[in-house]
């Protein structure tokens, strides 16, 4: 079975829907008892809907929720996702800790300083040779990584099977159609480990299974899968939180077989942790986004780890260094000796022996995406950099904060953040296949998708006792 741990090969070729209603927690219980004491069924049926539309979101999160500002925000999510995404794929596996170069972690002078190989290469990034954003005008193309591509997959086949919550099976038949097996030729080439599909480590675990025949929970049970505990379902289930926003309930419902059908362990919690964040923070007003509102959104999501398990330990270790007025810089090295070195908290990875101290792990990526949170205080630029100079898989965290500050600022926003236009092109071919239009979409038709499969999700979890 494949795991790819030793090469993360960058073929780099950068390449009229109805607002969503947003239902708000308080109301549903009262709601529910209303449509329980009617007996006619239809009358049911319109009495929850007409509830649904006069009970939506709490006021504060619908100052200018209507269709035009959610397309803004949806746009924003996929424009963040992809600046962070190629920005951090720059310095992607430069520093994971141990002797030599790739002991050297970065610190804020880098920017905008040379790039150093990464520890699969003697070569800089092919993206650009210096440590800086990278954008992409509107005459050119964002390509897809896996930092987007599931993500893309799972709303495209919610979207064209018009249902909220896919089953095992139709999780399996999305990843057949879309995802090339790594035994027969790509159009990607080789790699070490044989024909490459742009999967890695469980994700690719998971893919054998279910070309075996295989389906979720069972592709990431450690039985069958011992790359569990990895990255992966961090970085490919943040978006299930956006599509139920304010219903963190529900997105965890939504998300729970697309997290575990490569997750397992601590990696769930990690991977759920975001969908929280992401859930609650979809109900801040579009515009900036302060260090007040980011710590609260950050503080509530952390009452969904469980006490005393390591994802928890490792918030409230990184978050009391920052409150402590350490640097990040310090705070990365701290984490570093802490869990790849001391394995404190739980953390036993490195005593596992794998390829680069486990560099792809949930544990070590969660832990030093909590330092780009933080310390970039819901400044997008800032955190992005420091995602990208923090070190490990740092495309990973760039990502996932971008499209979650991207969210909430909205892409007209960034915009004017960098002082341009930037391209609202992607293409999803260049790492998947079987999709439409050759695989060459619009942030914009993206952002429709989205809200057509958010309001489905308020349709269908109209009662959820939420």
């Amino acid at each position: 079975m494949r795991c790819r741990f030793q090469s993360k090969q960058n073929t780099l070729a950068l390449g009229g829907v109805d607002d969503p209603q947003r239902l708000g927690s308080v109301p549903v219980q009262m709601r529910r008892s209303i449509v329980k004491i009617i007996s006619d069924s239809a009358l049911q049926a319109l009495v929850s809907m007409t509830l649904a539309v006069f009970w939506i979101a709490p006021a504060s999160a619908q100052v200018d929720s209507g269709p035009t500002v959610l397309i803004d925000q949806w746009q924003g999510f996929w424009l963040g996702q992809s600046i962070g995404n190629w920005t951090g794929l720059i310095t992607e596996m430069d520093k994971v800790g141990g002797q030599g170069r790739q002991g050297e972690f970065y610190t804020r002078q880098d920017w905008a300083g040379l790039d150093e190989p990464a520890i699969w290469s003697d070569k800089p990034s092919e993206i650009s040779n210096t440590i800086d954003f990278v954008l992409r005008r509107p005459s050119e193309t964002w390509g897809a990584d896996d930092d987007t591509d599931i993500e893309y997959m799972y709303l495209w086949t919610m979207h064209r099977l018009g249902k909220a919550k896919l089953t095992p099976h139709e999780i399996k038949e999305a990843w057949l159609r879309h995802i090339y097996d790594e035994k027969t030729p790509t159009p990607f080439g080789v790699d070490e480990s044989g024909y490459q599909n742009y999967l890695w480590v469980s994700n690719q675990a998971a893919h054998a299974l279910m070309l075996e025949g295989v389906v979720p929970p069972q592709t990431s049970a450690p039985s069958n899968n011992p790359h569990g505990d990895m990255i992966d379902a961090q970085l490919t289930t943040e978006i299930f939180g956006l599509l139920a926003s304010g219903r963190p309930g529900v997105a965890l419902d939504l998300a729970y077989l697309p997290v575990r059908t490569a997750g397992d362990g601590d990696a769930v919690l990690a991977a759920e942790f975001y969908i929280v964040l992401h859930a609650l923070a979809a109900e801040h007003p579009r515009g900036s986004v302060t260090t007040e509102a980011l710590f609260d959104l950050a503080q509530a999501a952390r009452k969904h780890l469980p006490e005393g398990s390591t994802p928890a330990l490792m918030f409230d270790f990184i978050r009391a260094r920052y409150d402590a007025g350490f640097s990040w810089e310090e705070t990365r090295d701290a984490l570093y000796l802490r869990y790849q070195v001391q394995q404190r908290d739980g953390y036993s990875v490195t005593q596992r022996g794998l390829y680069c101290n486990g560099c792809f792990a949930s544990g070590i990526n969660f832990a030093a995406s909590l330092v780009s949170l933080f310390y970039g205080g819901g400044d997008l630029k800032e955190t992005i950099k420091i995602a990208t100079l923090c070190g490990w898989d740092s495309d990973n965290p760039a990502a996932t904060w971008g499209g979650l500050l991207g969210f909430m600022m909205g892409r007209s926003e960034i915009e004017r953040l960098f002082g341009e236009s930037l391209s609202d092109n992607f293409d999803i071919h260049r790492t998947r296949k079987g999709f439409a239009e050759d695989g060459i979409d619009t942030f914009g038709n993206m952002a429709k998708m989205a809200m057509t499969v958010s309001r489905t999700v308020n349709n269908e979890y109209l009662t959820s006792p939420e």
